[in-house]
């Protein structure tokens, strides 16, 4: 590969333009190709390995280095809002339904004792009913009881 040639010529190295003859014969001949300058490759020139500058083509040279944004380094919350706002709503809704479930709970079970109640005091009703008015009954309960050496107290009680 050879090196390209400069845009201008190095500043202490300024000739007076020649005007070439028409019949003058070129002092030197050149052999291989000829570059020309629209038909160049732009070039960039990059630091290599080592630090020196080296000329790239300008299609193989890697693209620049874009500078990092600059940080946000301001303090965040623990947890971000919308975090908070469901971890919030689960906590209320599972109070919410647990309170729910337990007076549920509270109303069922006095309705069962309400009805269990009620049906035990239909029964004894229904069953003083059928039964009908009871004839006065008279129980005549005797004790003997002995006091003391060979004596004896005799006694009734009369339930009416």
């Amino acid at each position: 590969m050879s090196l390209p040639v400069p845009d201008r010529p190095p500043a202490g190295e300024i000739h007076p333009p020649s005007v070439p003859s028409v019949l003058s014969i070129p002092e030197t001949a050149h052999s291989g190709t000829v570059e020309l300058r629209a038909e160049r490759e732009p070039v960039v020139w990059v630091p290599d390995a080592y630090n020196r500058m080296v000329p790239i083509p300008k299609h193989a040279a890697p693209p620049p280095v874009q500078p990092t944004p600059p940080r946000d380094l301001s303090p965040l919350p623990l947890l971000d809002p919308i975090a908070q706002r469901l971890l919030g709503a689960g906590i209320g809704g599972g109070a919410l339904s647990a309170g729910v479930g337990y007076g549920v709970g509270q109303v069922f079970s006095s309705l069962t004792g309400v009805g269990s109640g009620a049906l035990l005091w239909l029964l004894v009703i229904a069953l003083a009913l059928r039964a009908g008015p009871r004839a006065a009954q008279t129980h005549v309960t005797q004790h003997i009881t002995a006091h003391g050496f060979l004596s004896r107290a005799n006694g009734t009680i009369h339930n009416r």
